[in-house]
């Protein structure tokens, strides 16, 4: 397969972010080799998504819920129950 070199800021930012999703759709179609996808690829992808983006946006943030919530666009509380549906509280709390 591809190597996958990480994004700077610049490539995620406009048309840089849209060109490294559909990298990333296109690598996952591929993946299924010829196989149908499995019902329920929406809800799958955006679920498993969400864990990893929260956590690199709380280390980011050096834990700081408010920045992250501002950051993801989610009110501070919807990230609070996030975090702890997510199981992502060790990441949180080295605030």
């Amino acid at each position: 397969g591809r190597k996958r070199v990480p994004a700077t800021a610049a490539q995620i930012s406009g048309d840089g972010f849209d060109a490294a999703m559909e990298r990333a759709v296109a690598d996952l179609f591929h993946s299924f080799a010829g196989a149908s996808p499995q019902v329920g690829l929406y809800h799958r992808v955006l679920h498993d998504l969400e864990a990893p983006l929260i956590a690199a946006t709380l280390t980011w943030t050096r834990g700081n819920q408010i920045k992250a919530a501002e950051i993801l666009g989610l009110n501070r509380n919807t990230l609070r129950k996030k975090i702890r549906d997510l199981n992502l509280r060790g990441v949180a709390s080295f605030r």
